[in-house]
């Protein structure tokens, strides 16, 4: 077994290990709420954890090529997109719901967003665009495991490499399917629509930390990808529209799969349009 085979199955072991054990106790031993941010900590770092572990002791590999330089002024704009792209997402997949004719456009949700306070319609469009910022550091540990480092080692082609990591960090989400986390009249088509959603971002993810050569601009997108197209969505959809989760994961779908199209046939998982730029920006 070769150190890069050791060092990728120990990480999946621990990341598997610690989040799923995570889930199981808290749920369904001390029947606490995956619902609540604390909760899902020990889940939501355990890939970060696991990338430790392995670089430092398993594999002795270090952290030279985990991107872990913020890059701003070189990624600068991928920042930007990973900021406002979300946005946008959540703007068409809203916009699909009104055009098809299940949702009629509803901001009265948005004012009970923090329990016990009346916000105005201002003030949450500002905490929409701010919480990503100020919550990215939260999403280091997901990001620092799947995106720096399983997919550089899932695969010599980007594309396969970016398709197996989603697909594994899919696999990884499950045991949330059948707690309080998310709601699913039939859990087995939400573990098909979420398993395409989340196969979807990690496309988009891939991209966005080769072109931008950081873990932190992924970081970015993840904290919007949750914090606006996963809570917003359901504010409107769900609690505004009544629209089940898996409808709305398949509106979700077509802004992301466009994206996903963009990315892939424009060739931008290719190493020449992509890793080269950030590996030069590296070197200076």
């Amino acid at each position: 077994m070769g150190l890069t085979t050791k060092g990728v199955l120990t990480f999946l072991l621990i990341s598997f290990g610690l989040a799923w054990g995570a889930v199981l106790v808290a749920h369904f031993v001390l029947d606490m709420s995956l619902v609540n941010p604390l909760v899902q900590l020990p889940m939501a770092f355990s890939p970060a954890i696991a990338a430790v572990i392995v670089r430092l002791w398993v594999t002795g590999e270090g952290f030279r090529d985990a991107g872990l330089r913020p890059r701003v002024r070189a990624a600068g704009v991928y920042y930007l997109l990973a900021w406002i792209g979300p946005v946008l997402v959540l703007a068409v997949t809203v916009g699909l719901a009104i055009v098809l004719g299940l949702y009629r456009l509803d901001f009265s949700p948005l004012r009970q967003l923090v329990p016990g306070m009346d916000l105005p319609v201002p003030a949450v469009l500002l905490l929409l665009l701010a919480a990503p910022v100020l919550l990215l550091p939260a999403f280091w540990g997901e990001e620092f495991g799947w995106r720096s480092y399983l997919q550089p080692r899932a695969s010599r082609s980007l594309v396969q490499a970016a398709l197996i990591t989603g697909i594994i960090w899919s696999v990884w989400h499950y045991p949330l399917v059948f707690t309080d986390y998310v709601e699913y009249s039939d859990p087995f088509l939400g573990l098909a629509t979420w398993t395409l959603l989340i196969v979807a971002q990690a496309i988009i993810l891939a991209w966005l930390f080769l072109r931008s050569g950081s873990v932190w601009v992924p970081c970015l997108a993840h904290a919007g990808n949750n914090l606006i197209i996963g809570t917003f969505s359901f504010l409107f959809l769900a609690e505004g529209g009544g629209l089940d989760m898996p409808t709305i994961e398949l509106l979700q779908l077509v802004p992301l799969s466009a994206l996903c199209a963009w990315i892939l046939l424009t060739g931008r998982l290719h190493p020449s349009r992509e890793a080269k730029p950030a590996q030069r920006d590296e070197a200076r």
